[in-house]
């Protein structure tokens, strides 16, 4: 009697699931069919992405291996076109190379481009302070000393692995403006940090000693 009952409750799931699946089988059929789109989309789009960072390596590379001092201006052209595609590896790397080679003398012309990378790049945001940091360092020579503290404040007001080295470049800027109080002030906070570079934090209790010692 038992094995019976549990034959007709067998029969009646089955049934059930049975008539669940006729009674739904557009719905499942367009639901089925809307994730296989996502996921093809999404592996596509991955594909899609993957293709782009090979393009971009090839054209950074190609780029830096042709370069050559008569022609700068080619070089500058194609760099900034990296830069302007906003890739987190290889527009900072396009930026990098101009610097490091002086390849453009216009401050403004630079600062731009360090504002697309800071406004309009997808970046981590560690590496985007390192790049604000490297903003400063830039513009330290040129600029004055509320410019200066402006492009490093998101840093200076952040818990950030570069607020050691922006404050020491602050520290310095003000020394060689001989601000001493200021360039004082700046090595102390240097020392209070807990993440401070051990570097920098060594090298600013020497400057102390050596030069602000009464």
């Amino acid at each position: 009697m038992d094995e019976e009952i549990a034959i007709i409750d067998s029969n009646a799931r089955n049934e059930k699931i049975k008539s669940f699946l006729i009674n739904n089988k557009k719905i499942l059929i367009i639901g089925f069919t809307i994730i296989l789109v996502l996921i093809i989309g999404y592996l596509s789009m991955k594909e899609i992405k993957l293709q782009n960072k090979i393009e971009l390596g090839n054209q950074y590379n190609t780029t830096i291996i042709n370069f050559k001092t008569e022609d700068k201006r080619r070089t500058v052209d194609q760099l900034t076109k990296l830069i302007n595609r906003n890739d987190a590896t290889y527009s900072p790397l396009a930026l990098y190379f101009i610097i490091d080679n002086n390849l453009i003398d216009n401050l403004n012309e630079v600062n731009i481009l360090f504002d697309e990378l800071i406004d309009e790049t997808n970046l981590d945001e560690e590496i985007k302070n390192l790049i604000i940091y490297k903003k400063g360092l830039y513009n330290s020579e040129f600029v004055s000393e509320n410019n200066l503290l402006q492009i490093l404040n998101p840093i200076i007001n952040s818990k950030s692995i570069w607020k050691s080295h922006s404050l020491y470049l602050l520290a310095e800027y003000f020394y060689s403006k001989k601000e001493k109080q200021k360039a004082k002030e700046f090595f102390n906070q240097i020392l209070l940090l807990q993440n401070a570079n051990s570097e920098i934090k060594v090298e600013s209790q020497k400057r102390l000693n050596r030069d602000f010692s009464e």
